[in-house]
């Protein structure tokens, strides 16, 4: 009986690789969206930082008033980048979701497609058992009727 060959198998290829590409492009948007949240991490450091230096320059004593303003024109510069990462975010979470649903028709169309293959296998290993008892017998029989 000829070698099994599953007739789909490019479209299951091509079925894979589209998995295999959304679970790449997921990764990328969840990384990016763990840099994002590192670099916001970083900026609330940097600002607490900030309001320690603000707090001791205004504190009892001569008062740096030109200090006082570097800060707040700093920590103005960090807050409105702070708002720019968190919409980035935002945008990235909306993002990350609709690669998750790609990902997850991408992963149904693949399995769907494996699932038949193994069936065609199935049916296909069950035939060639089929056809070689049908053999067996046959020569059993030849043997039996040479003997009598």
């Amino acid at each position: 009986m000829p070698e099994f060959r599953f007739r789909l198998a490019t479209l299951l290829r091509f079925r894979q690789s589209m998995r295999d590409e959304c679970r790449l492009r997921l990764a990328e948007s969840q990384r990016a969206d763990e840099d994002l949240r590192d670099r916001l991490t970083r900026l609330d450091a940097e600002r607490k930082r900030l309001q320690g230096r603000r707090r001791r320059s205004a504190g009892p004593g001569e008062v740096d008033v030109d200090r006082i303003v570097e800060v707040e024109r700093y920590t103005s510069v960090l807050r409105s980048e702070e708002e720019r990462l968190k919409r980035r975010r935002e945008t990235l979470a909306v993002e990350i979701q609709q690669r998750r649903q790609s990902l997850l028709k991408a992963d149904q169309d693949a399995r769907s497609l494996e699932k038949l293959r193994e069936r065609h296998l199935l049916r296909h290993r069950r035939e060639q058992w089929r056809r070689e008892s049908k053999q067996l017998d046959e020569v059993a029989l030849h043997t039996a009727e040479r003997r009598t």
